[in-house]
């Protein structure tokens, strides 16, 4: 299938955004400081960013509305 055959779509930011958070996104890196190619500090990162609804129990949310 030719890229031409599929149709074009255009979807907002905030649509995007809006399908990222309800399923979660995790965001991993490292960062490594060196000085004359002897390494000084290694940092680890790991954030987990997701909506605040995907962390609260099941059926909280909805009696508090």
């Amino acid at each position: 299938m030719s890229p031409a055959a599929l149709p074009a779509r255009e979807i907002a930011l905030v649509d995007l955004l809006d399908r990222l958070l309800a399923g979660g996104i995790v965001l991993t890196g490292d960062i490594t400081l060196a000085i004359a190619d002897i390494d000084m500090v290694q940092i680890s990162l790991r954030a987990l960013i997701t909506s605040l609804g995907r962390t609260t129990r099941p059926g909280v949310a909805e009696r508090d509305a």
